[in-house]
């Protein structure tokens, strides 16, 4: 079921370096100049800026630490002002972006190199579907759209209508969808939109056959839920304050009312009632078509949570739930999420089951004694997540790292696997009114692609719906899978992208991007803009680093907490490998990584810099002793622990890069890069780290510089409008170029 972004829940951005890498976006009127850029650069490169060293000094259980550069991360003189900038700080941040822009606008080739990726990044984008009723909602981005546009479809081969376009609502490009959730029978779409990349999420309600927009209006992050039967109005999320990223609520709106009005269901714990429990993730809240059935969730820590049922049609809605909230499960380290079907509540948990199962839970009596197990775990594959459909489960797997779909029936009974095009990743919509569904499908040889399907014969070839065509031809590209041994001999799995041919002689341009954290998978992608990459004769690697979600709970507890360093490790191993089997070298071996994988950069950086000739560190988590005290970053606590507890102070300070750095040693080039509005990962670890290498690097700054671009209207990434898009993408892979030596006969 399509809902619209819980944005304020969603930890981080995975960002793969093969096209645009993350950051934000800028006025209409700032359109990137002759070399992409901003700021100075035409006149030739400028000077590294210098930064003053204001030493902070702090004793944390025990150990002596001293802080150069926090003053770069703000005002910190009030908690409610914690990290807002301050115009020292601005003046600081221009100065290092005219010195990126000096730098990167005048290597040769830049401005070529942006109007050759200009056409691979305006390749279509589509997206499965959402079915209601008779109709059919999807977003489509096309040709030199900044956002994609919202389209309506009366019956699936109707006509499409444009039910929102973006660019007509903001020009600047500015305005980005952060989700959308049609009623039960399609009459109304809820449409949630933030801008500048702030996902601060504000829900617009549009008539489906009239495209014309009700009053109702709510702020706050909020997202919806589920819609009442009769389109009533619609249970939702929202923060209670938007500068209290801790103040999750879940409440209901009726249609044509006050929004300030809006009956209270449940709301995150405060610290004076929970202090553990005010900072994690908070409530979710699943419910019924027939608005019945409530299943209210709880994030106890990074991937645990208590879950509860609520019978709504013996209270009166807007009454809070918590007196009648009856225990599916609390106090296990597990995670519970799923839908309801009648009575039923089908829930994913890795509760007793490393790799998922499926659990049928009567909501009348929700007992654990009263499971009923449907979908066991498998050995061989990590159950992802599941849809319904008309009589049968819809169940998506991982298995090597790739996607495969099985059907089953409602009691568990297998039924067909769905056939997909290769080996790549996939997606599907589904409904529980209808076998009818749309298949997504992508790999790294494989462009983005919609099929439709009929369940009912899931074996059969499926139809394509949408698909967007490309300027590149996949059939030369190659891919592999192979297995490599970490530090603590743990086999771990990498994708391997080139051209077919390759010359395996150690001098190949190759790109190592990874993630390891979250439970997130890395899994395969198709990037027009990568296609570039590797007809300039690079190699791209992806490897599924120990903290994913590849292999089930196991591997990512392996990555989390006091076993993050094995994340590492996995990383270093994948460069080693890469080195020792010819595939490339030192010098001509890059990385990158973003948000979570920024962290890992870090790492990267300051364990061995002597493998990596270049680093892209993007929208990045640096100083772990301070990282909680600003924004969302109290959500990642039960990823990562705190230096606030002396057990977790003891293994985050042996890997926090800001705290690790060491003078005078030959870094790597590097390239920062943050987003000034990010409400997820503050701007200052990118600002306080660049500092400080670039005090620290004692390697030539006109040949191997450490570089720093904030984006001043930016966020975390999402949002950003396609031409600015394109102006990173050109940044980090001509930034790339160089480093590897790839420009010398361009």
């Amino acid at each position: 079921m399509a809902i619209l972004q819980r944005s304020w829940k969603v930890g981080f951005l995975v960002v793969a370096a093969a096209g645009a890498v993350s950051g934000g976006v800028l006025m209409a009127d700032e359109q990137p100049k002759a070399g992409g850029g901003t700021g100075a650069g035409a006149a030739g490169p400028i000077s590294v800026p210098k930064t003053e060293k204001r030493p902070v000094e702090e004793t944390i259980f025990g150990r002596k630490l001293i802080d150069n550069y926090r003053w770069l991360e703000g005002d910190n003189t009030d908690e409610k002002a914690m990290g807002k900038r301050t115009t020292e700080v601005d003046a600081w941040t221009e100065a290092q972006n005219n010195y990126t822009r000096s730098v990167l606008d005048n290597l040769p080739g830049r401005k070529a190199l942006e109007e050759k990726l200009r056409p691979l990044m305006e390749v279509g984008t589509v997206s499965a579907p959402a079915m209601r009723g008779e109709w059919y909602f999807y977003t489509k981005r096309e040709g030199s759209a900044n956002q994609p546009t919202i389209y309506a479809r009366h019956k699936s081969h109707d006509k499409a209508k444009v039910l929102f376009d973006p660019a007509q609502f903001d020009p600047t490009g500015l305005t980005a969808i952060g989700g959308m959730s049609p009623s039960q029978d399609g009459k109304y779409l809820a449409v949630g939109l933030y801008k500048a990349g702030d996902e601060n999420t504000t829900v617009y309600i549009i008539d489906t056959n009239t495209g014309m927009w009700l009053p109702d209006q709510i702020e706050g992050k909020a997202s919806v839920t589920e819609w009442l039967p009769g389109n009533k109005g619609f249970f939702y999320e929202r923060l209670g304050d938007i500068n209290n990223p801790y103040s999750a609520q879940i409440r209901m709106h009726i249609l044509g009312s006050n929004p300030k009005g809006d009956p209270l269901l449940f709301r995150q714990f405060t610290i004076a009632e929970n202090k553990e429990l005010a900072t994690t993730w908070g409530p979710g809240a699943y419910f019924s078509k027939d608005a019945r059935w409530m299943v209210l969730n709880y994030w106890t820590g990074g991937s645990s949570q208590d879950i509860w049922c609520v019978d709504l049609k013996e209270n009166t809605w807007g009454t809070p739930v918590n007196d009648a909230r009856k225990v599916i499960k609390v106090g296990a380290p597990n995670k519970f999420s799923g839908e309801i079907h009648g009575d039923t509540f089908y829930m994913l948990t890795d509760y007793k089951a490393p790799r998922n199962q499926i659990v049928a839970v009567n909501l009348n009596h929700p007992e654990e004694e009263n499971w009923k197990v449907v979908v066991s775990e498998s050995k061989d594959a990590t159950l992802k997540g599941f849809g319904l459909a008309k009589g049968m489960i819809v169940a998506s797997y991982e298995e090597k790292a790739s996607t495969r779909i099985r059907t089953f029936a409602m009691d568990g009974t297998p039924g067909t696997e769905v056939r997909l095009p290769g080996i790549g990743t996939a997606g599907i919509s589904t409904e529980d009114d209808r076998t009818e569904a749309f298949l997504s499908f992508t790999s790294f040889n494989y462009p983005p692609t919609i099929f439709k399907i009929d369940l009912a014969n899931a074996g059969a070839e499926p139809t394509v719906w949408e698909k967007p065509a490309v300027p590149v031809d996949p059939s030369t590209v190659e891919v592999n899978q192979v297995t490599y041994s970490s530090k603590d001999g743990t086999p771990v799995t990498m994708f391997l992208v080139h051209k077919k041919g390759l010359k395996l002689d150690g001098n190949n341009p190759t790109l190592l991007n990874a993630y390891g954290g979250f439970d997130i998978s890395m899994t395969p992608n198709f990037s027009a803009t990568l296609f570039q990459w590797l007809d300039a004769g690079g190699v791209y690697a992806l490897p599924n680093l120990r903290g994913g979600g590849e292999y089930g709970k196991t591997w990512h507890e392996a990555g989390m907490l006091g076993s993050k360093q094995n994340v590492f490790d996995d990383m270093i191993a994948a460069a080693e490998w890469l080195i020792a089997n010819k595939y490339t070298s030192p010098k001509r071996l890059a990385t990158s990584g973003g948000s979570n994988g920024g962290l890992l950069m870090g790492a990267m950086m300051t364990q061995r810099p002597e493998l990596f000739n270049a680093i892209i560190c993007a929208v990045p988590l640096l100083d772990m002793v301070r990282f909680q005290n600003f924004l969302m970053a109290r959500y990642w606590v039960g990823e990562y622990g705190t230096a606030e507890k002396e057990a977790d102070f003891g293994w985050i300070i042996k890997y926090s890069p800001y705290q690790n750095i060491k003078p005078n040693q030959p870094y790597p080039a590097i390239l920062f890069t943050a987003g000034e509005n990010d409400t997820r990962v503050h701007a200052l670890h990118a600002r306080k780290m660049a500092a400080a290498m670039q005090a620290a690097t004692s390697s030539d700054p006109k040949q191997k510089p450490v570089l720093l671009w904030v984006d001043r209207e930016g966020g975390h990434g999402q949002g950003k409008p396609l031409n600015l898009r394109i102006r990173d993408a050109a940044d980090q892979r001509i930034f790339l170029m160089w480093q590897l030596g790839m420009l010398d006969n361009k």
